[in-house]
């Protein structure tokens, strides 16, 4: 069973993504290969990044300046796969779920796991822009953003009073999303447990280091 870590990333008060999360997390605790586990960015008061190599303890194993910096990278690194739940702000996404991301640094948490994205929009955007962003940023991480996502626009008319979705489509497309995170996150086990290359930046700088 692979445990999936659900990144709730807007922290603002009265934030829509609160209609969301209890579907999103009760949809995934019933299939039966995922273990899922919330991390609301609004509790974890993680900094805004400032780490260097100059706090960060050894490099093969980061300690952090800051305990919580610490706590969020161990909790990354133990999952085995993503589903991120975003907003969309002027067109890309929250300021606190990239700290986040970019905090996850020298730990390679995300690193060979897939990430699966929910978005939410109050009008008709559906948040689709922050998840193209949020594909580029995780593949820099080296994770493995999935294609299919749930895409829900005008959230505060997407939910009816039992807190399910509206329209079927948007559960349909969320058990979707989840068999597809639940494949790769088998499949992605499989091959880190066979063996890993060491991340890219690290053979670059080796193999510079070498020349010299």
């Amino acid at each position: 069973m692979s445990k999936v870590l659900v990144i709730v990333g807007s922290t603002r008060p009265e934030r829509a993504a609160d209609l969301l999360v209890p579907w999103v997390t009760s949809r995934a605790e019933k299939h039966e290969s995922l273990d899922v586990e919330v991390a609301d960015l609004r509790d974890l008061a993680l900094p805004i990044f400032a780490e260097h190599l100059g706090t960060v303890g050894d490099v093969n194993d980061p300690t952090y300046s800051d305990p919580a910096v610490l706590a969020w990278n161990r909790k990354v690194k133990e999952a085995d796969a993503y589903i991120v739940i975003t907003p969309e702000y002027n067109h890309s996404v929250p300021p606190g779920l990239k700290n986040a991301i970019d905090t996850v640094w020298l730990s390679f948490g995300f690193r060979n796991k897939p990430v699966a994205m929910v978005g939410y929009s109050s009008s008709i955007s559906g948040a689709i822009r922050a998840i193209e962003h949020l594909v580029q940023v995780f593949v820099e991480t080296e994770a493995v953003p999935l294609r299919n996502a749930v895409v829900i626009p005008f959230v505060r008319a997407a939910f009816g009073d039992d807190g399910q979705p509206v329209s079927p489509e948007t559960d349909i497309r969320l058990q979707v999303m989840l068999d597809d995170l639940a494949w790769w996150s088998t499949a992605l086990e499989k091959a880190r447990a066979e063996g890993e290359l060491t991340p890219g930046v690290r053979r670059v700088q080796a193999a510079l280091a070498a020349r010299t």
